[in-house]
């Protein structure tokens, strides 16, 4: 075999023949698909009907990401992340959604963004698609700009870590944010390709229009 295979995804779901609604929460809802795999075959599916999120890797001029210690009672841990938010605002593109949590979580503004890397984060079970930017060229926001913080976020714990030790940390086993370790992973290899991976902020995102909803 000659060539780089083409192992891109493709998109297109297998008809729905019905779906029973089991659950709807306040940013999620839960349902069970009963889906045609072929003419003769149907089988249930069980799926977090998710509205999306995004994330960010803000890198500063020191090389340093910004991340955040945050409790995540699903898990009962206290995981060390990067900024991120659910695509919950009606009509808001996701780069104005990173924008805005960048500066809600962190208390910064970026004057340049990128595409970093677009992921699932448990295709087996949700439909939430993520796209993690990289931010850079970042400066303090106006405090007047930023919420008071509520509920878990009253506890945010925020620090600068230089790139390279946080991907020790993934590589170590010690940061477990599906999120964080995707965005650092992917940062660390654009970087080591001089950045030529980036892509636009407002590049195409067909996985927002074509996840189950």
């Amino acid at each position: 075999m000659t060539g780089t295979p083409d192992v891109s995804d493709l998109s297109g779901s297998f008809p729905v023949i019905s779906r029973r609604e089991r659950m709807v929460g306040a940013k999620w809802k839960v349902v069970t698909d009963r889906v045609a795999l072929d003419a003769d075959t149907a089988v249930d599916r069980d799926v977090v009907v998710h509205p999306g999120a995004v994330g960010i890797v803000a890198l500063d001029d020191e090389d340093q990401v910004v991340v955040l210690r945050q409790y995540r009672h699903p898990v009962a841990g206290h995981l060390w992340e990067i900024p991120a938010g659910l695509l919950d605002e009606p009509g808001e593109p996701p780069l104005a959604t990173a924008k805005r949590e960048l500066v809600e979580e962190a208390g910064l503004i970026a004057a340049e963004w990128n595409t970093l890397i677009d992921l699932y984060s448990s295709p087996g079970m949700s439909s939430e698609a993520i796209r993690v930017f990289l931010a850079r060229g970042l400066t303090m926001a106006d405090p007047a700009d930023r919420p008071t913080p509520t509920d878990e976020e009253r506890d945010l714990i925020v620090r600068r870590v230089a790139l390279t030790a946080l991907v020790d940390r993934v590589l170590a086993g010690h940061l477990h944010n599906s999120l964080a370790v995707a965005g650092l992973l992917a940062a660390a290899e654009s970087r080591r390709g001089g950045w030529m991976s980036l892509l636009p902020a407002d590049h195409p995102w067909p996985a927002t229009s074509s996840a189950l909803g």
